[in-house]
């Protein structure tokens, strides 16, 4: 008997003909023999109503109370699917994150995992029975409900897997696994049998919404193999494991693009130490993320240094450097929307030269401008007009010899 842990997102489980759906699923493994903890999400659509609701109350709700409302969410689906299970004749235990041990620490809609207690859960297994457990949820060393951010509930998975020392952890989701680009806008994209780590997290960092890339820093750590495919169908997904030496053949794994974003450069910064970090400072400290910077070479002692962040914080992030720029006597800030970052990422980038050159004269040919680059060591991202977006994914995909099984391989090492 194999002890596995499945996750259900919240489109698999969407309204009640698909959590009978997913009942039946797995009323049929725990016949075969395996001995199951499943983690469910919200309902499709459930989370951003709750937030509304609490919007709609408080412009600006407070953590605890908010944490409190939208762990309903995948309370309301784990009683549901536990209901299911048992209309097909199977015992099922529904449990809360809490009460299926999993201790956080009290940073409300964004807490980290400390510890998990699974002597409840494998009592329940021995005793034959299907644990149903509220993802996205845990609760802090004071008693109060916490939530794990977006994408929480595969954090849950992962982590119960690592404190389960399960055999098989499986993320069911809408897609059929990880594909070498987006297939709504290549419609070449392949499925990949496997994917490292690493190549995973840059994929999530880069745009890739099949995973919270927590989770998968979570799974490296812990050396948890997980396995991303489709709860519509049977097909086999994306094995995401340890780098391999075969991995390296490979030199680029996909190709990824984050739309909502947005460019701001601050002209005319003085050129001494610690003036980058009075401008970073201050936009971590107000809780905005930063991706990628660039510096300008310096002229006459001043610089212009750019960075980009997400569409819906460029107001903000202007409004928190103001400050500073006054402070240093640099020019006003400029904003730019309606950009886009495209990334390829693959570990074979290591061992093989030529992937920039390859990627830059796709976009080239492509007639796609180039505006920033950045790169990291299995990474090479770019930000382009998000206008031309659809264009250079299709030319890069085809540029590495992404289409189609077969050729991935060839091309990728030519």
């Amino acid at each position: 008997m194999a002890l596995v842990v499945q996750k259900y997102g919240g489109t698999s489980v969407g309204d009640v003909e698909r959590i009978d759906r997913v009942a039946g699923r797995i009323a049929s493994r725990h016949g075969r023999g395996d001995r199951l903890v499943i983690v469910v999400s919200a309902m499709s659509g459930v989370t951003d109503s709750l937030l509304r609701l609490a919007r709609q109350v408080h412009p600006d709700p407070m953590g605890r109370e908010l944490d409190l409302l939208l762990a309903t969410g995948e309370q309301t689906t784990t009683a549901l699917l536990a209901m299911a299970l048992h209309a097909k004749k199977v015992h099922a235990v529904p449990l809360t994150g809490a009460q299926a041990g999993i201790v956080t620490d009290g940073s409300h809609t964004r807490a980290r995992i400390l510890n998990i207690g699974p002597k409840k859960i494998h009592q329940l297994l021995d005793e034959g029975s299907v644990v149903v457990v509220a993802g996205f949820q845990g609760q802090d060393l004071q008693g109060s409900i916490t939530t794990l951010g977006r994408g929480g509930s595969d954090l849950t998975a992962i982590a119960l897997a690592a404190a389960l020392k399960a055999d098989l952890c499986e993320i069911y989701t809408d897609v059929e696994g990880v594909y070498t680009a987006d297939p709504r806008l290549v419609p070449t994209a392949t499925k990949l049998d496997e994917i490292s780590y690493d190549e995973m997290l840059e994929m999530a960092a880069a745009g890739s919404k099949v995973m919270q890339s927590r989770s998968v820093e979570f799974a490296k750590k812990f050396r948890v193999v997980f396995e991303v495919r489709s709860s519509f169908s049977e097909a086999r997904g994306t094995m995401v494991k340890a780098e391999a030496k075969s991995m390296e053949d490979v030199v680029v794994r996909g190709v990824s693009l984050e739309r909502n974003q947005a460019k701001l450069t601050i002209p005319a910064v003085p050129d001494r130490p610690g003036v980058a970090a009075k401008i970073f400072s201050s936009v971590a400290d107000h809780g905005v993320s930063v991706d990628m910077i660039v510096q300008n070479v310096s002229d006459r002692g001043l610089t212009d240094i750019t960075f980009t962040v997400n569409r819906d914080s460029l107001s903000r992030a202007l409004r928190i450097i103001e400050p500073a720029v006054q402070e240093l006597q640099a020019s006003a800030p400029r904003a730019q929307e309606g950009v886009a970052k495209l990334s390829v990422v693959g570990i074979g980038m290591r061992s093989h030269s030529g992937v920039a050159a390859r990627l830059f004269q796709a976009l080239a040919d492509a007639g796609v401008n180039v505006q920033m680059i950045s790169t990291s060591e299995i990474k090479i991202s770019v930000v382009i007009d998000e206008d031309s977006a659809e264009r250079a994914v299709c030319a890069v995909h085809d540029a590495f010899g992404l289409s189609g099984r077969a050729s991935a391989a060839e091309g990728n090492r030519a």
